[in-house]
């Protein structure tokens, strides 16, 4: 089976699915895709083509493509089934797909790069207003989280083995310090996200460990 990833070494979704991949022992190539280069590398017409949406990540499964990371993460589970990304009981399936959910529908996509390009374009914030846009947004998810998260964590987000939850939650809390927030205002995801980030899946999948990483070029 061949697997290629397109990412980009800081993007969130494409995090979860490095993530997944190494935690079920998948060798894939990554094609990096630069968000930011020449305005961005995803708007170019032969990454376009492959991912209308024109985001990461995009992975090719013997050159077919599947888009989304949560699409991604759900077909990953189905035709690689060891190690679960989910509960066996459906009701804690129910609540890993919920806080992944909380992530990918209600922080994530509001400090993402390209809204924040949008709310400077269009409203000429600059670097302090996007930064102060995205504290907001994500505070306010967080402040949503740490409440339905400490309701069953253990070890992990849910109970003691590793699910989507913590695949969402890892990448978040990155972009969270990013913005310079405190993570001591939410202690039970900081103690989660700083158990999951000692697996060797989630350290094989961080972002300084990417190719394309500005470390790993030598560029700042």
């Amino acid at each position: 089976m061949d697997i290629e990833l397109y990412s980009y070494w800081r993007s969130s979704a494409s995090w979860r699915v490095r993530i997944a991949l190494a935690l079920k022992g998948l060798p894939y190539r990554t094609s990096p895709v630069h968000l930011v280069r020449d305005g961005g590398e995803q708007h170019a017409d032969r990454y376009r083509a492959l991912n209308p949406m024109r985001e990461v990540p995009t992975l090719l499964v013997d050159g077919v493509a599947i888009a989304q990371s949560a699409a991604i993460l759900e077909f990953l589970e189905e035709r690689f089934p060891e190690p679960a990304l989910l509960p066996g009981d459906a009701h804690q399936r129910a609540h890993a797909r919920r806080l992944f959910e909380i992530v990918n529908s209600s922080i994530q996509p509001l400090q993402n790069l390209r809204v924040l390009q949008y709310v400077d374009s269009t409203f000429q914030v600059g670097s302090a207003g996007r930064a102060d846009w995205a504290r907001y947004w994500i505070s306010l998810g967080l402040d949503g989280l740490e409440p339905v998260l400490s309701s069953r964590a253990g070890r992990h987000a849910v109970s003691d083995t590793v699910s989507i939850a913590d695949l969402a939650i890892v990448p978040q809390v990155y972009n969270a310090r990013r913005f310079d927030l405190d993570m001591a205002r939410w202690p039970c995801i900081a103690r989660v996200d700083a158990a999951a980030s000692e697996h060797p899946a989630f350290v094989a999948a961080h972002p300084d460990r990417q190719p394309d990483a500005p470390e790993a070029l030598g560029t700042s």
